[in-house]
């Protein structure tokens, strides 16, 4: 089987933005590439993991909103000297406020830091977009947030 997780080079991650993609499971779905405006995604056959030129993507994250399997995310190790940011699909309830401080999550759920929500933008489907400023260190790590429950009140 083919590569399916590609990891953008330093140098690539030194120029901005990028998706990383981490679909696993070879099921017939190309919305991403459909989503698209720059042809940075291709799928060579339908059921396919998607590929994408790491050159053309200029992580503008509209992949992420066609994405049903949640597994697009956006890295933008220039947000900041020590600070990336990170794009992550977000499907819960309640959302996340700006500013707000969160428990940043790995693959598997567990903590490994905070982040602070940047901006929340939501999509016209189900799936908004969470802006998370975390530590450069853990872009590759962090998937998923939680929210503390110091923040919100049931």
């Amino acid at each position: 089987m083919e590569n399916i997780n590609q990891v953008p080079s330093p140098e690539r991650f030194a120029q901005g933005p990028v998706a990383i993609f981490e679909c696993i499971q070879r099921i017939p779905c190309n919305p991403c590439a459909d989503a698209c405006p720059r042809g940075a995604i291709t799928v060579k056959e339908i059921n396919d993991c998607p590929m994408v030129d790491l050159e053309r993507c200029n992580g503008c994250g509209l992949c992420m909103t066609h994405c049903p399997g949640l597994s697009i995310f956006v890295i933008d190790s220039t947000y900041g000297k020590d600070t990336a940011l990170i794009k992550i699909p977000y499907e819960f309830s309640p959302l996340p406020q700006t500013n707000e401080w969160v428990d940043a999550l790995d693959r598997q759920g567990v903590c490994v830091g905070n982040g602070q929500v940047v901006r929340v933008q939501q999509s016209p489907n189900k799936t908004s977009i969470i802006w998370l400023a975390i530590p450069q260190n853990l872009t590759m790590d962090v998937r998923n947030l939680r929210l503390r429950k110091e923040n919100h009140h049931e």
